[in-house]
C-alpha cells in the first residue's frame, strides 16, 4: 500500500489508516454505486472517504506504471484550488494498493463538508429562496475558475456544494479527478456549462450572467450555451436508450 496524508493531518495518520483497512466493515454509507462513499469519526472531525471502483485491466495496468490514479489527481488537485483560493473540502490524504503488475484499489479522504444544496437541487426546485440569485452567483463562481484557467471536466450538477443564506454564498467542487489547469478560450468556456441543467431558464440566467461577467453580447453567450445544452442533452439520452437496448438483450 502507498499513502501520502496532508501535513496538517498526520497526527492522526494511524487513525486514518485504520479506517482504509476497515472500510468494509466500518463507516456510515454516504454514497452508494459505482464509487462509494462512506463517513468516519475521528477526534471532532467527521471523515469523507471516497473509495474509488477497481478500474479494468486495462487501467489497472495503466494505473500502475503509466497515469496517476483517481484519487491521486484529487488530492493533488483540490490542494492546488485550495492554492487558488477555490472551495473544496479539505483534503487529508490519498491511499493506494497495487501488486507488482496491477493498480487495485485507491481511496480519497478529505473532511466533510455539510452544505445546504448542490447544483443539482437547483434544477429540481425552483422554489428554493434565491434560487436566481444562487444561480447568478454560481455563474460569477464559474466564470471565476475560467479567468484562473481552471477547466473543471465534471463540470456537471452533482459536483458543486452550495452553502449560504440570504444572498451570500460559497461554492465548492467535489469529483475532482478530471481537471486541467489551461487558458480557455470563450467556446471551451461556454461548453463547460452544457451538463448542468436541461431548463432553457437556467440558461439564459447564466448566460446573462457570464455576458455581464465576461463583456461579451448576451445573445452570443446564450446562443452557443443553449447549442452546447441541447447538445450534450440528445448525446445524454442518446447513450441511455442504447444502455436500455442493451439491457434488454442480456434479459
Amino acid at each position: 500500500m502507498f499513502n501520502e496524508v496532508h501535513g496538517d493531518y498526520l497526527d492522526i495518520e494511524d487513525k486514518l489508516l485504520s479506517i482504509i483497512n476497515n472500510f468494509e466493515s466500518e463507516g456510515e454509507i454516504f454514497i452508494s454505486g459505482r464509487n462509494t462513499i462512506k463517513l468516519f469519526k475521528v477526534n471532532d472531525l467527521v471523515i469523507n472517504v471516497k473509495a474509488f471502483k477497481v478500474p479494468n485491466l486495462i487501467n489497472q495496468i495503466a494505473y500502475n506504471f503509466f497515469r496517476k490514479s483517481k484519487a491521486q489527481r484529487s488530492f493533488e488537485y483540490a490542494n492546488k484550488l485550495l492554492e487558488m483560493h477555490i472551495g473544496t473540502p479539505k483534503p487529508l490524504a490519498y491511499f493506494e494498493f497495487k501488486s507488482r503488475l496491477l493498480f487495485k484499489q485507491s481511496f480519497y479522504v478529505t473532511e466533510h463538508l455539510d452544505c445546504d444544496y448542490t447544483y443539482r437541487d437547483l434544477i429540481k426546485d425552483f422554489d428554493i429562496p434565491g434560487h436566481q440569485k444562487i444561480l447568478e452567483a454560481f455563474t460569477r463562481f464559474t466564470f471565476s475558475l475560467h479567468e484562473k484557467g481552471i477547466h473543471f471536466l465534471d463540470h456537471s450538477a452533482g459536483n458543486t456544494l452550495i452553502k449560504g443564506q440570504g444572498g451570500t454564498y460559497e461554492f465548492y467542487l467535489v469529483d475532482l479527478n478530471r481537471m486541467r489547469f489551461v487558458p480557455m478560450d470563450f467556446e471551451a468556456r461556454i461548453k463547460n456549462f452544457s451538463r448542468l441543467t436541461p431548463h432553457r431558464s437556467m440558461v439564459e440566467v447564466m448566460s446573462r450572467e457570464y455576458a455581464k461577467c465576461s463583456g461579451e453580447d448576451y445573445d452570443k453567450v446564450f446562443k452557443l450555451m443553449w447549442k452546447e445544452t441541447e447538445d450534450y442533452q440528445k448525446k445524454y439520452h442518446r447513450k441511455r436508450r442504447l444502455k436500455r437496448k442493451l439491457k434488454f438483450w442480456k434479459q
